[in-house]
């Protein structure tokens, strides 16, 4: 009896979690309106800031004063990957990986304006079908080609319509003419499609074939997509025009795809469900340091899915996964990411976390199931919201503006009744106006905080060895741990000034854009840097030193540097040190600086390497040009 509880029971075991991963529940959500953000076309974009959202009430009004912020939208995966250090070695982590926004990944593109980058998206950006011409594959976005064309999609990985509401295809009679003809890269290409009936009673695009070209070494088949209008086919687009093609192909028409089709679907069917395939082949093994960045703006609504696609080189180990915005106000416990007050994410499910954002500020994130070991593994990422103050019209008062802050309870911050008060209105009143060009760090009221560009910088360290027991199935040494790697926005010297993604070949033969975002800072001569500087060591306190470019020291904690009674307090030093789970705002104010290559690096010697000698540490560029 005893031979067969031993043998029977594992057999249990792996068919239980067989189960339990064809029992998947993925979904995504990102809705087009909200009661705060009651119009789904005004929320693809951050209105003027003009005054307060709600004002005068302690309780809901049936609607906004002012509509202020947008909505985002943002999917990661939980799982694991590598990453390449600046001596070569080839590390292991617990991380988190991009589901959304993979152009903006693979273009390495910290953020763009407004949060139209680094996968936080606008909904009309975020609700998009993949368009299905090449499905996405084991290392997306480093596979840069879809369709034959360039890598170009940011939607949900795996948004599909919901299959209650779709609509079956219909329609047919549609017929077309192909043309071909010599091209300068591609002998034997289809280059344009003629209709020459449109057919009808079409509910959705049908799916367009082309006959294959004769066989040969070039032989390529072109593709092409249908549009519809009125139940009839009026155009064929060329995805792909092929090659190799000797005579015009023939062109196929099918019945007509669903109302929830690849081109262009309805909104309304887009609620939240997903094709599981596409979110394991891009989110296994695509772990990223630092996890996905998130950037938005205050009065956002936020909405951040986080799907747990499990731990491959860990089988063993059924880890759940959470999001916990460190020191950020959530309205609610239940979406703060600590398991013990809210929810944790199972392998096979999505949560969808809500934020709206309340405080400006640089903040962070990470993983809170058993921390020292998540955080140590890699399980950390970047955070930051843009005040109201950057929407302001351009010659409008910025102390003005920041006192009708204080005519919404939500955002008020009056000093006298508030000592934890984190952005009190200046000192005394002044006429300085919103700056035609640039953005503001905080709602400083006085311009004070006014920068032209801004980088983040998140400060990692590891220990490889607890890494390396971490992927050994071998107990780790808590106790023991101590950092020798040490990274900027995930890499070490000479990496940091490496352009672009950087690229690690995983163990499923791909590589995975591991470390998308670069530490370079450029700053064009006369003009002022924002970093965006957070600390997210587990063993270490870390400095930065800054020769030749002053730093001033703006922001504490996601808190304005100023006191009380409304006195600026910032200050100017050429180092900074930082425990972890701390973070600074400074600025580079490059005016009179002669134009050339700076270093902002740790002075701690033994932090300018790799566990060893030579390559590796915190040290990045400094560029005016």
């Amino acid at each position: 009896m005893r031979k067969v509880y031993q043998v029977c029971l594992p057999v249990l075991l792996v068919c239980l979690a067989t189960v339990a991963v064809n029992a998947q529940s993925f979904r995504v959500q990102c809705p087009t309106s909200t009661i705060t953000h009651p119009v789904a076309a005004n929320n693809n974009s951050e209105p003027t800031y003009i005054g307060p959202t709600y004002t005068g009430t302690s309780g809901y009004p049936a609607a906004p004063a002012h509509v202020n912020g947008a909505i985002k939208c943002q999917q990661i995966s939980g799982g694991d990957g590598y990453a390449t250090m600046g001596d070569g070695t080839q590390t292991y982590m617990f991380s988190f990986g991009p589901l959304s926004g993979l152009a903006d990944i693979a273009a390495g593109n910290p953020v763009g304006a407004y949060g139209a980058g680094a996968g936080t998206e606008f909904p009309a950006v975020f609700n998009t079908v993949h368009p299905g011409l090449t499905p996405l594959a084991p290392g997306d976005p480093a596979t840069t080609v879809d369709g034959g064309g360039l890598f170009t999609y940011n939607g949900a990985v795996g948004l599909v319509g919901d299959s209650d509401k779709l609509v079956p295809g219909s329609g047919t009679g549609a017929a077309a003419i192909a043309t071909i003809g010599p091209n300068v890269a591609v002998v034997g290409a289809v280059i344009d499609v003629t209709i020459t009936s449109g057919g009808s009673g079409y509910v959705g695009a049908p799916s367009v074939t082309f006959d294959p070209p004769p066989p040969g070494p070039s032989a390529t088949t072109a593709q092409g997509v249908a549009f519809v209008s009125g139940g009839v086919v009026t155009s064929v687009d060329i995805t792909y025009t092929g090659s190799g093609y000797t005579t015009a192909p023939a062109i196929h028409f099918g019945t007509g795809q669903n109302a929830c089709s690849t081109s262009s679907p309805p909104a309304q069917c887009l609620t939240g469900h997903v094709d599981p395939r596409p979110i394991m082949d891009v989110g296994v093994m695509n772990g990223n340091i630092p996890a996905p960045l998130m950037a938005i703006d205050e009065d956002d609504e936020f909405f951040l899915t986080l799907t747990n696609v499990g731990m491959i080189m860990r089988p063993d180990l059924f880890e759940q996964h959470t999001v916990h915005f460190h020191g950020y106000p959530n309205a609610s416990s239940f979406y703060d990411g600590v398991p013990d007050a809210s929810v944790a994410i199972n392998i096979g499910a999505s949560f969808t976390y809500y934020y709206l954002a309340p405080d400006a500020g640089t903040y962070f994130w990470h993983c809170h199931i058993t921390p020292p070991e998540h955080l140590q593994m890699g399980m950390v990422g970047q955070l930051y919201v843009r005040p109201r103050q950057n929407r302001v019209p351009v010659g409008g008062g910025l102390y003005a503006a920041r006192q009708q802050q204080d005519l919404d309870l939500r955002t008020a911050c009056v000093s006298a009744n508030d000592i934890l008060c984190s952005n009190p209105l200046p000192a005394a009143s002044n006429s300085v106006t919103r700056a035609a060009t640039g953005n503001y760090a905080y709602n400083d009221g006085d311009g004070s905080t006014y920068y032209d560009v801004e980088y983040p910088l998140q400060i990692h360290g590891f220990d490889p060895n607890f890494h390396f027991v971490g992927m050994t199935f071998n107990p780790e040494g808590f106790a023991d741990m101590k950092d020798k790697y040490f990274l900027l926005n995930g890499r070490s010297y000479p990496d940091t000034v490496t352009a672009g993604p950087m690229e690690t070949q995983s163990t499923d033969g791909a590589n995975h854009y591991s470390q998308p975002l670069p530490s370079i800072i450029n700053i064009p001569a006369g003009q002022k840097a924002l970093l965006r500087i957070s600390d997210l060591d587990v063993t270490e306190y870390q400095t930065l030193a800054s020769l030749g470019i002053p730093m001033k020291v703006i922001g504490y904690n996601a808190k304005l540097l100023r006191d009380q009674a409304g006195n600026n307090l910032y200050y100017t030093t050429n180092s900074i040190t930082l425990a972890g789970g701390e973070s600074l705002d400074v600025i580079l104010d490059s005016t009179g600086v002669p134009k050339g290559t700076y270093y902002l690096y740790t002075p701690n010697l033994d932090h300018l390497s790799n566990d060893a000698e030579n390559f590796g540490g915190l040290m990045t560029e400094v560029r005016i040009n």
